[in-house]
Parts: C-alpha cells; structure tokens; sequence
C-alpha cells in the first residue's frame, strides 16, 4: 500500500519532466548552432577586412545597439503594440470568419475568395491608402497587420472544424448536448492543433508587417528606424532592428505556445 501511494506523484509529474526534456533537447542545438554562426561571422569580417558599412561585426552590432539601446525601446515597443494589437484583432476576426465558413456555405462563398484576394495584393500598394485614411498614426498599421495576419487563422480555423469527423459531433448531440456546446468543447476542441497552427504562421510575420508598413509612413517605430539607419549609412543599427523583430516574434511564438499548452495540454507521446 505505502509503494502505491507514493509511486503516485512521481507517475503524475513524468509528462511534465519528459516535456521539459523535450524542451531542453530543442533548445540546445539550435542554441549551439547559433553561437557557431556569430563566431564564425566574427572571425569572418575581423580577417576579411571588409567594411564594417557593407557587412559589421556581431561585437559591432552589440556595440551599437547598447549605445542606441533607450532610443530602439522606444521604437520597439510602438512596433510591438502595432503587431500585438493587429495579431490579437486578427485572432477574433480569423477564428469568427473560420467559423462562420465552416458553419454557412453562403459566407464560405463570399469571404474565402475575398479573403484570398488580400493576402495577394503587395504591402506597398496599399500603405499610401492607409497614410491618406489613418495618418501617420499606429492606428493605420494595426489595421495593415490586421489585414494580412487575419487570413491564416481564419483559413486553418475553416480546414480545421472540417476536418473533424461529423459523427464526434453526433454523438454530442445525441447525448444531448446543444450545437453551441457541441461546437465549442468538440469541433473546436478537435481543431485546436490545426487552429493554433495558423496562429503560429500569422504571428511569424506579424512585426515585420508592421514595420514595413512604418516604414513607408509613420512618426516612430522600427521601421523609421530601419529607414534613418539606412539613409545614414549605420548598418549596425539595422541588424540591431532585424534582431528586436525576431526577438519580439519568438516571444509571440513562445506565448502561443504557452497557451496551446494550458488549453490542450502537451502530447506525451511523440519524442
């Protein structure tokens, strides 16, 4: 009786050690291989010789970016409230539009190929439209990375609720369960992994949309940044912009992740 007992919280805590083993084992290379890349790029420039205005160092970028560091905060964090805020209403447009696709023919119909049709129109095009609607204000980015971060969700989100198999629906509504429930806690549930896979797709290009789209109008941000970096020759500084926008990406990616987990739990079984 005492060995079962105690066996107990040992079982118990095994997924959760065996994820975070995962983890580590993901991390790692990749972290190696990064560390390889920034020194051979360092020995690479230092023995070239060549200008530091065409290709700079990692210890000149550090250098940089330390100088310029209370200047790119400011920057970064209009860029990262123009992503943050675009992706979170493309998530309740994405996953309203994916179920209202997968719920009514007619709005499959109409949506799908308009929303198709945005995501076919260049960034470039369209900004000078939004600086005349919006101004120079984030509010016109938020719409721009809106715009483009809401197809992925609502395409996943559709592709996702059909691919579950009508009778795990049936047999809700057999046991008495209403559509509404039988919705959220099945059809969504079953489509979480597909559904939080377009979420990692949307949120991958979510900064640099913003960005972009600062940088052919804004007052502030990284992509004015990017754009006095560029017109006075600081190369440095650039890459110290192109590092804050994968820096803020793979925290979006890693909170996606987090939420992923805490909502569908962690896959035990693949190694």
């Amino acid at each position: 009786m005492y060995s079962h007992s105690s066996s107990g919280p040992h079982t118990a805590s095994a997924p959760q050690q065996r994820s975070t083993h995962q983890s580590v084992r993901r991390v790692v290379p990749a972290t190696l291989l990064l560390l390889v890349l920034l020194v051979l790029w360092e020995v690479y420039v230092r023995c070239s010789g060549i200008s530091p205005r065409t290709v700079p160092a990692p210890s000149a970028i550090f250098t940089a970016t330390v100088d310029t560091f209370p200047e790119l905060i400011t920057a970064s964090a209009i860029t990262a409230y123009e992503g943050i805020a675009g992706f979170a209403v493309a998530v309740l447009l994405g996953i309203g539009l994916g179920l209202g696709m997968y719920m009514w023919r007619s709005i499959q119909d109409s949506i799908y190929p308009i929303l198709a049709a945005a995501q076919t129109i260049p960034l470039i095009t369209i900004a000078p439209l939004f600086i005349i609607w919006f101004g120079f204000e984030p509010i016109g980015k938020v719409v721009i990375t809106a715009i483009f971060a809401t197809f992925p969700i609502a395409i996943q989100t559709f592709r996702g609720c059909k691919a579950v198999p009508q009778f795990f629906a049936d047999v809700a509504l057999t046991c008495g369960a209403t559509r509404a429930w039988t919705l959220w806690h099945v059809t969504l549930r079953v489509a979480a992994p597909q559904i939080f896979t377009g979420l990692r797709v949307s949120a991958a290009y979510v900064f640099a949309t913003a960005a972009t789209a600062e940088y052919l109008g804004a007052r502030n941000g990284l992509g004015i940044w990017l754009q006095a970096a560029f017109n006075s020759f600081r190369t440095p500084l650039i890459f110290s912009a192109t590092a804050v926008i994968v820096i803020l990406t793979g925290l979006l990616l890693g909170f996606i992740s987090l939420c992923e987990w805490l909502l569908i739990g962690f896959d035990d079984t693949k190694e």
